[in-house]
């Protein structure tokens, strides 16, 4: 019998499964973080918040995030992953547009809360599709394309929502962009099957190939790996207490930074909410080049725990030079472009590092656990810049982010020395990180 292979068959999943969920992600992403430009285009005032409140309004989407992650994996792979996401996408529509009729600062922090409840399953079920449909030899390539839905969402939801705030305002933001949830279901259902064995779209010869691949997989791979034993012994290690330390700092400075982005150009250029939007595009642009120089940079000359604290750094300095020279509006805004490129450049890097430190099934349990623990940091990282803009000023509170990054760099370098480029190209496609 002749040998299947990914080059004999024809490749419509490629055209079909990847667009349909970095779609998903990416508007689940504009509901995520639309916030952000409903600060910058009146929501504080309109709602009375102070700094202190706007940041936790931010940060608690990522509470919320903590409690379907595990649930949530489980029920889309034990009954129906693809309807698990069409339900979920519905849910979060809904609870976005929710935050649009907030009267008052409860009332938005729990529609954000339940935002960040109702995301929380999504990424781990949308993860199940692409192994249904992508044997191991493809997903690391079907990963990395889905995980390009970051850049994405920060290069096009800046330009989007300071458009809708140029007609409108904070409310209808929301509410729009909550709509948008709603007009994916066109696009996910018809083109998306629970498993290859019940898409009547793609040929015959397409389906035998995953299936035969997918059903090799099965045999090599021990099930129910993730045991209590297993468990035990990662919360033993020490490496994986730092790992975890080191995406909490990392987490802090992702998304404070991006949280406050377009109300700190805001305050930088002082133009309007339509140019603040373009204007916090940029910086995601530059984020897409540095994500990938980075990691060819550790591909190439190995050594990931230095090319991680290397990142970590590289962001520290930019957003210190971006405060030091605020006087100087676009001079610091280079700076600002700067802190772009090492934004999520180190979280590439950083997850291969876990299966170089410990055998498979220990760096699997591990990449669960710095994840969602070090997710937190999301949640720690905008109230901290809200906080300390109100108790000192703006300055302060960054200076506060680039501590955090600090403490990562050196919680970096306290980790054994990970030695080949071979090693990280192995992992570099990981998907355990999330968004």
């Amino acid at each position: 019998m002749k040998t299947l292979t990914a080059a004999s068959v024809p490749k419509s999943r490629w055209v079909r499964i990847i667009p349909a969920v970095v779609l998903i992600y990416v508007v689940a992403a504009f509901d995520k973080t639309n916030i952000s430009y409903a600060m910058a285009g009146g929501m504080s005032k309109s709602l009375s918040l102070t700094t202190t409140f706007s940041g936790l309004a931010s940060g608690i989407f990522f509470i919320g995030y903590l409690f379907l992650q595990v649930p949530g994996g489980i029920i889309a792979e034990r009954r129906n992953a693809k309807a698990y996401v069409a339900w979920t996408v519905v849910i979060f529509g809904l609870v976005a547009m929710l935050s649009g009729l907030a009267q008052n600062w409860w009332e938005l922090l729990a529609s954000r809360f339940l935002l960040g409840v109702a995301e929380g399953g999504l990424f781990p079920a949308i993860l199940i599709i692409l192994t249904r449909w992508f044997p191991r030899e493809e997903r690391g390539r079907a990963n990395g394309f889905f995980l390009m839905n970051g850049p994405i969402a920060g290069f096009l939801g800046g330009p989007l929502g300071g458009w809708i705030m140029t007609f409108s305002n904070w409310r209808a933001l929301f509410i729009i962009e909550g709509c948008l949830s709603f007009l994916l279901l066109a696009i996910f259902l018809p083109f998306i099957s629970n498993r290859p064995e019940d898409d009547k779209h793609i040929s015959e010869a397409e389906r035998n190939y995953i299936v035969a691949k997918l059903a090799e997989e099965k045999k090599l791979v021990p099930q129910a790996n993730m045991n209590l034993q297993v468990m035990q012994r990662v919360l033993r290690q020490p490496n994986s207490w730092k790992l975890i330390v080191v995406y909490f700092c990392m987490a802090v400075g992702i998304y404070g930074f991006s949280m406050w982005l377009p109300t700190t150009i805001e305050n930088l250029t002082h133009t309007g909410i339509g140019m603040v939007g373009l204007l916090s595009a940029l910086p995601n642009i530059v984020s897409m080049i540095g994500c990938f120089a980075l990691a060819l940079w550790a591909d190439r000359r190995g050594n990931s725990r230095f090319w991680t604290a290397f990142g970590l750094f590289g962001f520290a300095v930019c957003l210190v030079l971006s405060t030091w020279f605020k006087g100087d509006v676009w001079l610091s805004f280079v700076f600002i472009l700067g802190c772009g490129f090492f934004l999520h450049s180190p979280s590439g890097v950083f997850w291969t590092i876990p299966p170089m430190l410990s055998d498979a099934d220990t760096a699997a349990a591990e990449r669960g656990l710095i994840n969602g623990l070090g997710n937190l940091g999301g949640f720690v990282g905008p109230f901290f810049v809200g906080w300390l803009t109100t108790v000192a000023n703006s300055s302060v509170s960054f200076y506060s982010l680039v501590i955090f990054t600090l403490i990562g760099v050196v919680v970096t370098m306290t980790l054994p020395r990970m030695g080949s480029g071979k090693s990280s190209r192995t992992a570099t496609t990981d998907v355990s990180h999330a968004k």
